[in-house]
This record gives structure tokens, C-alpha cells and sequence, in this order.
């Protein structure tokens, strides 16, 4: 589980997805992992996105990664 301390702004659950986005996993294989639908992972995504306030997903990943996500 990804620290508390990266990104504050975030839910538990929004710094797991983050985690997964930055090493890689689709929407699709996110929701298989976590066991949720596919739409509750993209809502997640785009919370994360506005919380980061970042526009596509690579630029989430780079933010993810400087903070030790996704390794």
C-alpha cells in the first residue's frame, strides 16, 4: 500500500490506483486486481487526475513516480 505521505489529497483507495496506474496497469486490469467495475476504477482516474491536477495519465505517472509510486 502506497504511504500516506505522497499525495495527502488522496483517498487510500485513489493512492492504490495511482500505484497501479504508475506501474502500468489499464482501467481493465486495475478493476480485475482490486475487484471493482471498470467505471468505479475510472472515477477514481479522474478524481486523481483533478486532485494532481494533471490532464492525461502520463503526467500522473511521472508525478506518481517522483513520489516512489509504482516502483
Amino acid at each position: 500500500m502506497p504511504s500516506r505521505a505522497a499525495f495527502p489529497q488522496l483517498t487510500e483507495r485513489e493512492r492504490q490506483i495511482l500505484d497501479l496506474v504508475a506501474r502500468g496497469y489499464t482501467n481493465r486490469r486495475i478493476a480485475r486486481e482490486l475487484v471493482l467495475a471498470e467505471k468505479t476504477v475510472r472515477n477514481h482516474v479522474s478524481h486523481v487526475f483533478a486532485k494532481l491536477q494533471v490532464s492525461d495519465r502520463a503526467a500522473a505517472v511521472v508525478r506518481a513516480r517522483d513520489a516512489g509510486l509504482g516502483a
